[in-house]
Parts: C-alpha cells; structure tokens; sequence
C-alpha cells in the first residue's frame, strides 16, 4: 500500500485577500496568515493552499499574474512570506501555491514584449492568430468569462487568446521556452521551502486546431472540448514531473474541469501516471437545482446523483489514485447556503461534514467553512466584485429577458464572491477581519456567525470539525480512516451509508439528508460511537431512527464480528 504525508493530513484552503488583514489597512494579507496560524493548528489543519499572491493588477484577484516571483504590495512582502513559511513549519504545518500556468496578465513583461511586433522574441510565449475578414475573430470560440475567447490587439492587427478575462492572455504551451520559464517558477518557490503546488486550469494548457466550434454560425460558443483535457496537456505534465515535481517530492494537486472524466482523471494522477499526485473534479459541486430556480425555498439536493458521484470516484480511486475531498472552493457558493438546510443549518452543517470528510482521500476545507458562513446577501450590481459576475449581468442586461431583481438572483445564488467575504472572526466592527472598513464584502450575519461564538460553544460546528480531524489523526483509527477500504451501502435516496474498513475495524458512517426522522436498520451490534451530530441516538431492536440531518458514526472491531 502506498503511503504518503498528504494522504494523512488534513488541507486548508486560504484566500489571502479575505482571510485576516494583519496589518489593518482593509486588505488581507500574510501577515494575516501569519498570525492565525495558531488557530488552524488548533482546528487540525497541518496543511494549507494559499491563492495567489503574486504582483498583479487584480482583474481576477490575483489569478492574472505580472510577476511570478514577488508578492503584491497588498498582500505585503516577500519577507513576510518567509515568516510565514518558518512559523508553519515550527507547527508542522506545510505550505502549498497556486501555481498558474495557463495565463500571465497583460501586464506580465512577457506579455508587454509580445505585444510590440509579430517578430518580437516573446511574440511565440502567446497564442496570436490573425482574424477573419470582416474583423472577425480566427474562431468562434467562447471564454468562460463570457464573450469571445479572443481579444484583439491594434498594435499588430491580430487576436491573442484568453478562454478567462481580456487582462489574462494564455501562454503558448507549444514553446519549450515557455515551458522552461514555468519550470523555473515552480523550483523559486520549492527553493524557498514551499511543500507543493495547487495547479490552476491544468486542463486548459493544450489547444485543439483553430476551427470554429458547432454550430459553426453561432458568434460564439463556449466549447469546453477546443481547450481542456487535450493530449498535450499530459506532455507538458509530465516533463515538468520529470524536471521539478520528482526531484523535489512536491506535492501537486491540478485542478481539472472541463468535463474531466475518470480515464482522463487517471491520466493526470494515478499512482503511476508521472504527472500529478491528486486532482481536484467538480462532478459532486452541483448536484442540486440550483441554476433552475427562481425562489431558494426551491433549491433542493439531489442527494442521489451526490452519492453516485462520491461511489463513482470512490471506487475509480480505490486502487489507483489518491483523491482531494472538498465542498468548495474560491469560486464555488458558501456550503450551508447551497447544500445545507437553512432551518437546520448546524446539524446539516456537521451532517455534510461527516458525509465528506471520513471519507478515503485528503480533506481540504475551504475557509470560513468550519464555521458555517453563508452566501453574501447582494443588493446591487455594486456589490460584485468578480469579473465573470459582472460580466454576467450585463450580458443578462443584454438579453433584456429579466427583471433587475431576477439578474440579481441569478448572480447571487453561484456568484464567485460568495466565498469571497471576510472570514467572520468575531462579532466587532467589520466582523474582526480588519479594524478599518475592508475591500471585501462583510455578510452582515457576522453577529451571529463567527469563529469566537463557535469556540465559545462546544456544541458548534467549529467542534464538530475538529472532532473529525482528531478521528482521521488518533493513532487507534488513522489506519481506518485515512487508508481503510470505502464502501457505499445501497439506501433510500435521503439516506448516505458508507463502510470504512481495515483489518481491525469496521466502521458504518450513516448521513441523513432529510427534514424528516428516518429510519435505518443497522447491520452490526457496534462496539462504540465514534461521532454524532445530536446528543442522543434512538436505537430498538436494530432500527436506528435519526433525526433531521442527523449522522453518526458506528465502529465495531473485527474480532467482534
């Protein structure tokens, strides 16, 4: 059986910007980081992803790089992020980054040279290509931020291409030179001490030849297949393991949409794929009705399709891969507001913590999480700050389908801001998060939700996380957890039960996702309870009725059986 670090620790996902403004100018920062580290050791993180904080203009906050080896002023300085790195690892906790290799911004010097003239030495960094008459763009396809996939550029009268915002031109992965420039990226931070990378849009780095997208009349189509999950991307991996991931042992995680499916997923990080340790899929983030509805009283879980998708991966990986378990992340809503229950929001919380967590991978929570925070309540178009929202609305605008309150709706319910909001510390001024107003949106709710009630509770779900983390690292069950056998056991539809298993215990980890009490008949006389998200559990003659969102978790020992 394969072993490593990263399979026994437990991840946490950091958005600087909105994090922990240390040094109370609105913005959050390393220092920030720097200080709560305490309270993420407390939490049992020991392993934590930091988005981008490189030099950048911010059209994506900070996504669109200028400068891959400093840090933005806002965020603060380079020394700080040594600072940062040493305390870590004084608390044994590692350090991963965003490592972003499909795009520099405009403002990247790279860029700025390729620009100049076609027979400029940067000009083949980028991908250029000449419109079609009538100043139409060379393809018709789409960006995922809206638009075309295409910008063009007065200087040389050709198009550069950008599948995100105008301001992140993509790199031309076909140069070696852009290659060896972002091998060079990877082995600075590694030098500096950094445990690994967080890949973003690794599926994207390939390009399918440049022929309009079906249907070929259509201005623009937003086809996934023109530019993620295309053989060369696997190239390009691969030397970039042989030249920087191996030597160093780094720990790498890509991130892969774009319809990625399992053979592909294997492609990327099975055991012996010589690629990628772990990638991060989106199949389980949308498994509800949430781009269908008008009103959230109507947003429903699709609790099936979910647990399709978890046994699908679950026992795709079994053997040959590793898997990142996460609810969200920087662009996905906030989980109480999408997948948990607003009249039960602890107990669905600490239910969908346990569904997910004990599963077979590396969990990753993405911050404000373990505290239950919620989507942002929007009010007005000028309370967006991500680009795709923004240019989202006007588009909608355009259609002049909706109402301006329907707009709002739409963008409200999966708008990349929601996760996006100061992390609610306490229940002072601006949530805690800063003592001067912050540049990012506070939920007004922060009276209410916020780390200091929850560790002032020790019924919250703050607690219940914790517990969890201290199951996957007790000496006694981290066999169990971290590397025992998964199994989903067939249920009714509200119902989630799977097996975790080894050669010493058995363990029946059994979720309710429904408002209802629910019936169960158990399998085993267990030997303890493990975890439960309510004080009681009603049990006779084998039944086991649970309450609204509860869960628990049974173990028995095998020599009982």
């Amino acid at each position: 059986m394969i072993k490593k670090w990263w399979m026994e620790s437990v991840g946490y996902q950091i958005y600087p910007k909105s994090f922990y403004d240390g040094n109370n100018d609105g913005h959050g920062d390393l220092l920030g980081i720097y200080k709560k580290l305490p309270y993420l050791k407390s939490l049992g993180v020991d392993l934590i992803w930091i988005c981008p904080f490189y030099v950048s203009p911010m059209d994506d906050n900070g996504y669109d790089v200028a400068d891959f080896y400093d840090v933005a002023p806002s965020f603060g300085t380079l020394d700080d992020f040594k600072k940062l790195l040493n305390k870590a690892k004084e608390l044994g906790i590692r350090i991963i980054l965003d490592l972003v290799l499909n795009h520099t911004s405009d403002e990247h010097p790279w860029f700025m040279e390729s620009r100049k003239s076609k027979d400029n030495p940067y000009r083949d960094y980028y991908i250029w290509q000449k419109g079609k008459s009538k100043g139409l763009p060379p393809t018709n396809w789409g960006s995922f931020f809206g638009g075309s996939a295409w910008a063009y550029d007065e200087a040389t009268d050709e198009y550069y291409m950008k599948i995100f915002s105008n301001k992140m031109p993509d790199l031309n992965w076909k140069n070696e030179k852009v290659q060896d420039a972002m091998i060079d990226v990877a082995k600075y931070w590694l030098d500096l001490g950094v445990d690994g990378f967080r890949i973003d849009a690794v599926a994207h780095l390939a390009r399918a030849p440049f022929v309009d997208a079906e249907p070929k009349d259509k201005p623009v189509v937003l086809d996934w297949h023109k530019f993620s999950n295309l053989p060369d991307v696997h190239i390009y991996l691969k030397k970039m393991y042989q030249k920087v991931f191996k030597p160093y042992d780094a720990l790498t995680i890509g991130e892969v949409g774009g319809e990625a499916n399992i053979e592909s997923a294997y492609q990327y990080s099975a055991f012996d794929s010589g690629e990628l340790n772990m990638v991060f899929n989106f199949d389980h983030n949308w498994c509800n009705n949430v781009f269908d509805i008008d009103n959230l009283e109507n947003l429903k879980t699709d609790v099936k399709r979910l647990k399709e998708v978890f046994n699908k991966w679950q026992v795709a990986f079994k053997q040959r891969g590793w898997l990142p378990l996460n609810w969200l992340n920087h662009d996905q809503p906030r989980l109480i507001s999408h997948y948990g229950d607003q009249m039960y929001p602890l107990e669905s919380g600490k239910m969908l913590a346990t569904a997910l967590y004990l599963m077979r991978g590396t969990p990753f929570v993405y911050q404000g999480e373990e505290i239950g925070m919620t989507n942002y309540p929007f009010q007005s178009i000028e309370d967006f700050n991500d680009v795709s929202s923004i240019n989202r609305y006007y588009d909608l605008k355009r259609e002049n389908k909706y109402t301006e309150a329907e707009i709002l709706f739409k963008l409200s319910i999966n708008s990349r801001d929601n996760p996006r909001s100061a992390i609610q510390w306490d229940d002072t001024k601006y949530a805690g998060f800063s003592k001067v107003k912050p540049v990012v949106n506070v939920n007004p709710n922060y009276i209410e939700i916020n780390v200091k009630n929850n560790l002032e509770n020790k019924g919250s779900l703050w607690y219940h996380y914790q517990h969890i983390f201290k199951l996957r690292k007790d000496p006694k069950y981290k066999e169990l957890f971290v590397y025992g056998t998964y199994e989903q056991v067939p249920t009714s539809d509200e119902l989630y039960v799977y097996i975790r298993e080894n050669s010493a215990y058995k363990a029946y980890v059994i979720n309710s996702f429904s408002r209802e009490n629910v019936t169960y008949k158990l399998k085993i006389n267990f030997d303890s309870v493990l975890l439960n998200n309510y004080e009681n559990i009603l049990i006779n003659d084998d039944i086991i009725t649970l309450s609204p969102y509860q869960s628990v978790v049974l173990v028995v020992k095998k020599e009982q059986l």
